[in-house]
């Protein structure tokens, strides 16, 4: 099928992104009318104040249920949008009723619009005394701001506001700079004026709510939604929902653009409680994310409400794996039948499907290394006669039964199984595993090459993987805005380093089945795979395809085509000034002066492999705490592999710390650790220095020194993996759709 002939998609109708799409037309009205007369007198704003008017008339799109207040938060403020630079800022002001606040300025221009209640705002005109510390207040106007009515308010107006007539109320307020940057707004003692205070901004700004079963019917609607989980992932993979991405509030600016690529999907946070959503959710605003909710109560009210929570890492396509064993009855064979058969010399090979770096970190001795992706490209290589039984491995289960049944449905006349669970079962066993094994794949010769192409485009045809043209392609990348859309090369990494198409990101075929969470972070996007050789591609995306969720496309790059070389760029959205840096020669003067603290901020396994010899780990949402105790002149310095990430968390922790009126001086490490290591300083390795835990990552059992206590993680972890499939069976249908044998017409039921 051609893309001219794909059903035309409709642009979603949820609350949440009609709400968004009025906000964008409102902003962009309004900065037309500001941009089109000088000054910021009433004249000026009024057109503005009108359009607020008619925004705040469309009450459907600020239900209370998103907006919520009670007794204990009486009065709330919530962000709808604000610039990155701290410009034009919108919020949703809600309140029961009485509330009031006192006389106060807003230091800029502000327009309150009404939805719904009545808030009365008194003005008055600031007149000094004698008195520097005292001035007098005059009364100059009453508005009552209902739906239909609003505020102009200059820069040095004042006014009280109170919502009266015995209704809770709901304002729009639109403002000249962001609440967080207004730091010299002034409160009076009373409405005739006298001393008056300096007050900061609110320090819980909102954003707008969503039940938690909105959430379960929004993630099954057909239209497309980004739920992110903005906990650190080692507190994630302890207790999550399924279709959540792990994408921690510290590391947003790293991970936005690449797990949600269009600035106006919809996107609903959580966390375990709300406590570190609303902030990760103010950074995704001011970023330029436009549709932004929070789950109301984290995953403790998803809970609540009686939905499932997952444990485990990358447990959507984990679950996939033990479903296809489920539903296909996978062929296995078990670690012991494997050693005799390799004993007495069967005509047998094993492949291990995983990454080349986790191979050559360990390996059963007698193993090919061939990734996922590779299998059906290569497997000929490996196996040239029929008759060699080939026996798929991994580290436990997912990617022996993805890989086997992935040469069975390709139709290979070899018999294939999977090894039943892996190299844990192996462990478990009692015997050993190599390290350090490393060799080059096999280029696949052409005889064997013709037959994997269509063995792979007969698996990707009957799993409905659709080919596109450069027509096609450029279709889907002009709609991008309206569609998101993701594009891979899934070949190996040299390969994708000694040349790739420009803007393409690399994602080894095995790892984004195994892992798609980690590269996808929308449901219901576009995903295009550039078809380089026929294989890989089709036998990626037929996975793709079943898992769900997508429209999955391949696309084969022209004969010719334009290549970018090197590895895929690292980039970093900027919402704070630049951090400062520090040099590595500069920063070994200063830990042996002891003046310095240094926190590794990446990752606890890269720490304990190798870290500036000196240094601690902490996650970076703990820092504060670890750092408060510290003496006042101690400078602290964050340190990550390349310097990148702990350039933004740097940023990010300065402007907390000068928020809350702290000087320390913080800074990063140019270079990170590469950079020291490079320079020949000592660097330290193993786990002393660790302060959190496992909260950046999923502890592997694999990592246990103690035999019993691995094997025990081994046993759980297999038990866990198991029972994925009856936790999926509670959680519902999430589009898990497995195709039939080639003889067979009808996709295996779900």
């Amino acid at each position: 099928m051609s893309l001219s002939e794909l059903p035309v998609e409709t642009s979603g109708n949820d609350l949440a992104s009609e709400r968004a799409r009025a906000i964008d037309a409102f902003l962009a009205q309004g900065r037309g009318l500001l941009a089109a007369g000088p000054g910021e007198g009433h004249a000026r704003l009024q057109p503005v104040a009108d359009a607020l008017i008619a925004l705040g008339r469309r009450a459907d799109l600020f239900p209370a249920a998103h907006f919520p207040i009670d007794a204990e938060r009486p009065a709330q403020v919530y962000r709808l949008a604000e610039d990155a630079d701290g410009g034009f800022a919108l919020y949703l002001s809600a309140g029961l009723a009485g509330k009031a606040q006192p006389p106060h300025d807003h230091t800029t221009w502000a327009i309150i619009a009404g939805v719904e209640g009545n808030e009365r705002n008194v003005l008055y005109r600031r007149e000094k005394t004698a008195d520097p510390a005292r001035d007098d207040l005059v009364q100059t106007r009453v508005v009552d701001v209902a739906a239909g009515s609003a505020v102009v308010l200059t820069p040095t107006d004042v006014h009280t506001i109170e919502l009266v007539d015995g209704l809770d109320g709901r304002h729009l307020h639109f403002y000249g700079r962001a609440l967080e940057r207004l730091e010299h707004r002034v409160v009076f003692e009373g409405t005739a004026g006298g001393s008056y205070r300096q007050f900061g901004p609110p320090r819980n700004v909102r954003h707008p709510a969503i039940a938690p079963a909105a959430l379960k019917a929004a993630l099954s609607d057909g239209e497309e939604i980004a739920l992110l989980d903005v906990r650190e992932t080692g507190v994630f993979v302890r207790s999550h929902i399924l279709l959540a991405a792990s994408a921690p509030l510290w590391r947003l600016e790293l991970l936005i653009d690449r797990l949600v690529p269009r600035r106006d999907t919809r996107i609903v946070l959580t966390d375990a409680d709300e406590s570190l959503a609303h902030q990760a959710a103010g950074k995704l605003v001011r970023l330029g994310w436009r549709n932004v909710s929070v789950l109301a109560g984290g995953t403790a009210g998803w809970a609540a409400a009686g939905y499932e929570l997952f444990s485990g890492s990358n447990v959507p396509s984990k679950a996939f794996g033990e479903v296809i064993e489920h539903r296909k009855h996978t062929p296995w064979i078990s670690v012991d039948e494997l050693h005799q058969r390799v004993e007495r010399g069967d005509d047998i090979v094993v492949v291990d499907s995983r990454t080349p770096e986790e191979f050559a970190d360990f390996s059963l001795p007698f193993a090919h290394s061939l990734p996922g992706a590779e299998l059906v490209y290569r497997i000929h290589e490996f196996a040239p006669r029929p008759e060699t039984l080939v026996v798929v491995n991994c580290a436990g289960r997912t990617r022996s039964i993805v890989g086997a049944q992935t040469l069975i449905d390709a139709g290979i006349p070899n018999p294939v199984v999977s090894l039943k669970d892996g190299t844990m079962a192996w462990l478990l066993a009692g015997r050993t595993l190599s390290h350090g094994r490393s060799a080059p794949l096999p280029e696949p010769e052409a005889a064997g090459l013709e037959q994997a192409r269509a063995r792979a485009e007969d698996v990707a045809r009957r799993a409905g993987v659709r080919r596109i043209d450069a027509a096609g392609l450029a279709r889907l990348e002009a709609e991008a805005g309206e569609r998101s859309l993701y594009r891979f090369d899934v070949r190996t990494r040299q390969e994708y380093e000694a040349g790739h198409l420009e803007g393409w990101r690399w994602a080894p075929g095995g790892q984004l089945v195994q892992a798609t969470d980690e590269y996808v972070g929308v449901r219901r996007a576009r995903i295009v795979l550039a078809d380089w050789d026929g294989v890989r591609a089709l036998t990626t995306a037929a996975w793709l395809a079943q898992l769900g969720g997508h429209e999955v496309f391949v696309h084969a790059p022209a004969p010719l085509p334009v290549l970018v070389l090197g590895p895929e760029p690292v980039k970093l959205l900027p919402l704070h000034a630049r951090a400062p840096r520090i040099a590595v020669r500069e920063l070994a003067s200063a830990l042996d002066a002891g003046s310095v603290a240094v926190f590794d901020i990446e990752r606890r396994a890269a720490y304990e492999r190798r870290h500036v010899a000196g240094a601690r780990f902490a996650v970076p949402d703990r820092l504060e705490e670890f750092i408060a105790g510290l003496p006042a002149a101690q400078r602290v310095v964050l340190v990550s592999s390349d310097g990148v990430l702990a350039g933004a968390v740097a940023a990010e922790l300065i402007a907390r710390l000068a928020r809350d009126g702290s000087a320390r001086e913080v800074l990063a490490l140019s270079g990170g650790t590469q950079a020291w290591v490079a320079a020949g300083l000592p660097a330290g390795q193993g786990g002393e220095g660790v302060l959190t835990g496992d909260d950046d990552h999923w502890y592997s059992p694999y990592a246990h020194a103690d035999l019993a206590a691995r094997n025990a993680g081994f046993q759980q972890y297999l038990d866990w993996e198991i029972g994925l499939v009856a936790q999926l069976e509670r959680e519902g249908d999430v589009g898990i759709r497995l195709v039939a044998p080639a003889t067979a017409d009808a996709a295996v039921a779900p």
